[in-house]
């Protein structure tokens, strides 16, 4: 294993000069095989020598022959990993230099042997003093020592991951390929000067006794210094790949999945798992390449194979299902789950192709995915039982990707999104009936985790953004995140991606969504289609207030207009979308959205101008109404049963933050004047909210809210006050946001299928 030391003064050259010898010497062999072809081995091939001796020693001198064009080969291989090693190295002496000389710019001293130092010399006498008496300084500056120490350490030990591939590659290069050619540890015909091709057929053999069980610990740590030295070389992971196969690559994927969840050194194993996801990433990264084509289609076959994976087997202690194997697809995405950086191709190949083994349409087995137990929660959970939901949640990660595959496109060609939320079946747990002692086949349920992957996607195809990460700004939409919006909510409300729009009127469609997503099965979906209504607050507000495109019925299709584009569901469905993503044990979901559109109203109210009291009014309308229609869907939510968590919070309301305390996630970006502003409307809000609940409690929708309508007055004095606006034009506003409340909270109430 080289040192700093030897690293930085090795003379690199000498490997080219080595090159260079190693060609000639194939060139030597050349003129040797020649000189043979024509004074030895032509002598076989004349009349002049007949009979059984000549016949032997034709075969001997076409064996002597071939070696002379074996060792050509062995050589001119040599050749090529030697100028392979000499790029290699250079490559990361360069790193390592770099690293040198950035720490000595930062302040370090790096000795001879590569021991990282802070460089006092060079602080004057008052300033060593001063850093003796500073705990902090001292602890900041040994924080620093220790970040540059890693780095150099680092980039050594990429030096030693290459020499050690360097090494395998010269000892499998001058190795006799073939057995059969006449010779015993002869010139290997087959040699290449590809130094990856030699680690990639290493790891390969090494994966196989890890699957035996007979892997040695230094087997396993070549295979992790492998995997690590070549985690970005494209050539490497594809052959590593193809010398798998598929199938292997599944079955070495369950031993990884077994390993890491039961017996010892799990951490090895699951580190390994990460390997081998990396690698799957990288080699599919080009999805043009030969290499890819063969390992999909292989895929496709082997994907619907069963193969043994002991979580599964032993899933079942006893009777039907104990034993029971998974298929190759569940196999691959659970692979998948511990990785990124998957190209979005793939991602959307290997969703078609599971597709495909499922959709009856296209002569799948809906019933392919299912086994028997409980594959969720905290000890089953990281097992993809069903492979398309878990592959739409790594998709989920890549936001341009999940909506190019979920969008329906202009024509409506593209029936992912219907499938997925019309016609799949999402039931992959098998179950029984027991009669006494016998057992029958009952009807299929499904996990608490069902429909994860599809909640994550909607939110990230939808929006632009990824799930559960900072807010962004308030602002439209793509076309097609637009349209993925807009469907969604009606395949989930009307379940028609038209909506209520061409409907048979002797039978119209019954808006549900706020019953569908109120049921278990539509439980994970929540969270994250929350995070999309309220990146859709613009839409939403104008929707529920009647100022969008398509008015407050809607239209059948979105409102397309570039990056600037609009749904336009209708104004009920909205409400029951939020209605139901509000469906759960805590209040984040319909805190979200309340957030959401309040940021946005009070940011619309800040940055406008307003010539009028007519204008003004007109905006207090808009917030008047909308909030009433929120309160009215935060009243039928019953919030009143987390009065346990609320306690004295609730006169401390500001915007992005819990009722109990805490930031809420995916909330918009809002500006400092807006966020003023909104904090005086989020103050005690939840009082207004409750007051509605106690109107549905009594059925009393008719009763005013004193405490919401005083929180409007409160609201729209701040809005004066921030705005310099005159007293009389204030009030006035928050008359109209008074008066519109109540025509809110009704249109709230005839929304939701309880009230009609």
């Amino acid at each position: 294993m080289p040192t700093y030391h030897e690293i930085m003064t090795t003379d690199l050259g000498t490997l080219t000069t080595a090159a260079t010898s190693w060609d000639g010497m194939a060139k030597k062999f050349h003129d040797q095989e020649v000189a043979y072809k024509r004074d030895v081995h032509g002598i076989s091939m004349g009349d002049g020598w007949q009979g059984f001796s000549a016949v032997t020693a034709r075969e001997r001198f076409d064996v002597t022959l071939r070696e002379f064009q074996y060792a050509q080969t062995e050589a001119k291989a040599v050749a090529s990993i030697l100028r392979d090693a000499h790029g290699q190295y250079v490559d990361l002496k360069g790193k390592l230099k770099a690293a040198h000389d950035e720490a000595v710019k930062a302040g370090m001293k790096v000795s001879d042997q590569g021991v990282v130092t802070y460089d006092y010399e060079k602080l004057t006498e008052g300033e060593r003093n001063a850093i003796h008496h500073d705990p902090d300084y001292q602890q900041s500056v040994q924080k620093a020592v220790g970040s540059w120490q890693d780095r150099i350490d680092n980039a050594v030990k990429a030096v030693n991951d290459a020499d050690k591939g360097v090494e395998i590659a010269f000892q499998g290069v001058v190795l006799d390929s073939d057995v059969t050619d006449g010779t015993m540890n002869g010139f290997n015909g087959k040699a290449s000067g590809d130094i990856e091709k030699y680690e990639a057929d290493e790891l390969a053999d090494i994966t196989t006794r890890i699957n035996s069980g007979d892997a040695s610990p230094q087997e396993i740590k070549e295979a992790q210094r492998a995997f690590r030295d070549n985690a970005k070389n494209k050539e490497f992971n594809q052959m590593f790949l193809d010398n798998l196969g598929a199938s292997g690559t599944i079955k070495f994927a369950n031993k990884l999945s077994d390993l890491s969840h039961g017996g010892k050194d799990k951490g090895t194993y699951a580190g390994l798992q990460d390997d081998l996801a990396n690698s799957l990433a990288v080699g599919t990264k080009d999805t043009n390449s030969a290499f890819y084509k063969k390992f999909r289609s292989d895929l496709q076959k082997a994907g619907v194979q069963k193969f043994d994976l002991d979580v599964a087997a032993d899933e079942i202690k006893v009777g039907t299902g104990h034993g029971q194997q998974v298929r190759g697809y569940q196999s691959l995405v659970t692979l998948m789950e511990q990785g990124d950086g998957y190209s979005g191709q793939f991602l959307k190949d290997m969703a078609t192709d599971i597709r495909a083994a499922e959709d009856k349409s296209q002569g799948g087995n809906p019933d392919v995915w299912d086994l028997r137990g409980d594959f969720s929660g905290k000890d089953d959970g990281w097992f993809a039982n069903d492979p398309l939901d878990g592959v739409l949640g790594v998709m989920s990660k890549d936001p341009a990707t999940t909506t190019s595959f979920l969008d329906p496109g202009p024509d409506g060609k593209n029936d992912n999104l219907e499938y997925l939320l019309k016609e799949r079946d999402w039931d992959h747990v098998d179950t029984s009936n027991w009669t006494g002692n016998t057992e029958t086949t009952g009807r299929d349920t499904f996990d608490k985790d069902v429909r994860t992957g599809l909640g994550l996607a909607l939110s990230a195809g939808a929006t632009g953004n990824v799930p559960g990460g900072d807010g962004d700004e308030l602002g439209r939409h793509t076309a097609a995140q637009t349209r993925v919006m807009h469907d969604a909510i009606n395949l989930i409300d009307y379940g028609d991606a038209d909506g209520k729009y061409g409907e048979d009127p002797k039978h119209p469609r019954i808006g549900k969504a706020d019953e569908v997503l109120g049921q278990d099965d539509y439980a994970a979906m929540r969270d994250p289609l929350s995070q999309a209504l309220a990146d859709y607050s613009p839409d939403a507000v104008d929707i529920i207030d009647g100022d969008a495109p398509g008015g407050r019925a809607g239209q059948e299709g979105i409102y397309g207009h570039g990056d600037d584009s609009q749904i336009q569901n209708s104004r009920s469905s909205l409400i029951r979308m939020m209605r139901g993503v509000s469906e759960a044990d805590d209040t984040t979901n319909f805190e979200r959205i309340y957030h959401a559109q309040q940021g946005y109203m009070s940011e619309e109210l800040m940055d406008k101008d307003f010539p009028s009291a007519t204008a003004a009014t007109n905006e207090a309308r808009k917030f008047g109404e909308v909030t009433g229609a929120l309160n009215a869907v935060g009243g039928d939510v019953k919030m009143d049963v987390h009065d346990d968590k609320i306690g004295a919070a609730t006169d401390n309301r500001f915007y992005g933050y819990h009722i109990g305390g805490g930031m809420i996630t995916g909330i918009p970006v809002i500006g400092d004047g807006a966020q003023r502003l909104v904090d005086v409307g989020l103050n005690n809000y939840l009082a207004g909210v409750q007051a509605e609940e106690g109107s549905l409690s009594k059925e009393e929708l008719s009763r005013g809210n004193d405490v919401a309508q005083d929180q409007l007055d409160r609201y729209f004095d701040k809005w004066g006050s921030e705005r310099h606006m005159d007293h009389t034009t204030t009030e006035a506003a928050a008359g109209e946001a008074r008066q519109s409340y109540v025509d809110g909270r009704q249109i709230a109430y005839e929304a939701l299928r309880s009230r009609t």
